[in-house]
């Protein structure tokens, strides 16, 4: 009997999240574009077989040219940022895209607004708090399916609401933890879970 082709062998789920996370990683270190970025994880996502993973991840430092389920990551760490501190006075704080979140981040809105957007960050840590004061303002914090939130927020005449249930959760023992915090006077915080860009369940962040 001879022994079966490993480049034939069919991939699982948890594959085709190794090649995500390389592929992410390798956009936040500005390697691939977002638009390459698309294009590899549609491919991933396409892809039935180990053979099929190989050509995507075979130019980038990440990947040592072995099948994905040998991949050993060589790649620099995501660089942790302790903490950032942000105010919006009559405007607003967007985060969207591919970007790595502090480990700790505090928004002051006044009469202003902010819009975080996880589904793209690459996590240098398996846990990030941010925390929202609104006082008259609001801020979004959107989320992906493989993203695990908790909302401790407390509301004075406003309040914290989420993460809505449009989009169902598909956490694994790697998501990553978004804690989201705060006071909100006269003003609100939502999460919001999401499907990520083209409407498909993909694996985010590198925390450790």
């Amino acid at each position: 009997m001879s022994t079966p082709d490993p480049s034939q062998l069919r991939i699982s789920d948890q594959d085709r999240f190794r090649v995500e996370e390389i592929l992410r990683q390798a956009a936040g270190e500005g390697r691939i574009t977002l638009d390459e970025l698309d294009q590899r994880i549609d491919a991933t996502h396409q892809a039935k077989t180990y053979g099929d993973l190989v050509p995507i991840t075979m130019d980038l430092p990440a990947s040592s040219g072995q099948l994905p389920a040998n991949v050993q990551r060589s790649a620099t760490p995501v660089p942790i940022i302790p903490s950032e501190s942000h105010l919006a006075i009559l405007s607003g704080l967007d985060r969207r895209g591919v970007w790595t979140p502090p480990v700790a981040m505090t928004i002051n809105c006044f009469m202003g607004g902010t819009t975080l957007d996880y589904r793209d960050a690459v996590f240098a840590t398996r846990e990030v708090v941010v925390t929202i004061n609104a006082f008259m303002g609001g801020g979004t914090v959107i989320v992906g399916p493989n993203q695990n939130v908790v909302v401790e927020g407390t509301g004075i005449m406003g309040g914290y609401t989420g993460p809505s249930g449009l989009v169902h959760p598909q956490l694994t023992a790697d998501s990553p933890t978004i804690r989201v915090k705060g006071v909100a006077i006269w003003g609100g915080v939502s999460v919001e879970r999401k499907q990520l860009r083209g409407q498909r369940p993909r694996w985010l962040g590198g925390g450790r």
